[in-house]
């Protein structure tokens, strides 16, 4: 009996034995990153699944309101009537701004997609914490699914936006091609912006509740409600300022839209080198935003 208890416990395996035993037998740690070519290879294996995500989002998220889907048209219209009384009609911002009402609505839909974009994408993973921790899968494919979420319902808004246009006379043009790359520049640019804010959100839920009063701040300055190409035109600003509004990557997406789609919107109200800021910001926040996300993806759901 004393020899028993005598007994010193066995010693531990050295770390090194144990990892070439692992690897000798194919085992690898759970929820290690990948490399990002690899990363990328399993991203695109589970495109269906990012689709039908976003899909079941959308088709869900107005499920339990009695006018259903029609709330993804009536909600940024409801907001472009609210702005047109105040910025329009009491602050006068539609003055000397030729067919206002599709200037104004084009830029609340586009905006309103940047917006919740980064919303959603705040939220993505510590809202989804009981997806992350059950199941095995990339995790930038929710801020993504998100963003895609966000331009579906954009596209259902751009029907009611195509309906604005021809009731206010602006013409079917050729022009109106240029919002498919346009579209898909600002896709990118969202999808980037919402994994960095994916993962400061999933260190930080708090994030989450700042960011309404940022974006706020930014639609403001964007050019939503009035014309930055006006305002930049007086005298009085300094040449930084008037570069940041011209550059400001909201603004950018913005206004060529509203190049494509209204004909009294000419290129001369357009930034100086405005596709190039579009694919460069598309570039820096899409590819920066993608790696930056991928380095903490083993981070995700633990703690």
């Amino acid at each position: 009996m004393s020899q028993v208890l005598d007994t010193p416990p066995p010693t531990p395996a050295p770390a090194d034995d144990l990892a070439a035993l692992a690897a000798r037998h194919g085992l690898s740690v759970s929820g290690a990153r990948p490399t990002l070519p690899e990363y990328i290879r399993q991203l695109w294996e589970r495109r269906h699944f990012i689709t039908a995500f976003a899909t079941a989002k959308l088709t869900a998220q107005y499920s339990q309101a009695k006018l259903g889907q029609l709330w993804q048209v009536m909600n940024p219209l409801l907001n472009a009537a609210v702005y047109y009384f105040i910025f329009g009609v009491l602050l006068g911002t539609k003055h000397g701004v030729p067919d206002y009402i599709p200037f104004l609505v084009t830029g609340v839909f586009i905006w309103t997609f940047t917006q919740s974009s980064i919303l959603a994408g705040t939220r993505a993973i510590s809202s989804n914490l009981g997806l992350v921790r059950a199941l095995h899968f990339p995790r930038a494919a929710l801020p993504i699914s998100f963003c895609l979420q966000q331009l579906q319902q954009l596209l259902f808004s751009m029907a009611a936006l195509i309906v604005i246009l021809l009731c206010f006379g602006v013409p079917v043009a050729a022009s109106w091609l240029l919002a498919l790359p346009a579209l898909v520049l600002q896709f990118t640019f969202n999808a980037g912006v919402s994994m960095i804010m994916a993962r400061m959100g999933a260190k930080t839920p708090d994030i989450a509740q700042l960011m309404p009063f940022i974006l706020r701040t930014w639609m403001y300055v964007s050019g939503v409600m009035w014309s930055i190409d006006k305002l930049t035109k007086k005298d009085h600003l300094p040449h930084l300022l008037t570069v940041a509004l011209e550059t400001n990557p909201a603004a950018v997406y913005i206004d060529l839209m509203r190049y494509a789609l209204i004909d009294s919107f000419h290129a001369g109200q357009l930034p100086p080198h405005v596709w190039a800021a579009a694919v460069g910001w598309a570039l820096l926040a899409g590819v920066g935003g993608f790696i930056y996300f991928w380095k903490a993806e083993e981070t995700y759901g633990r703690g």
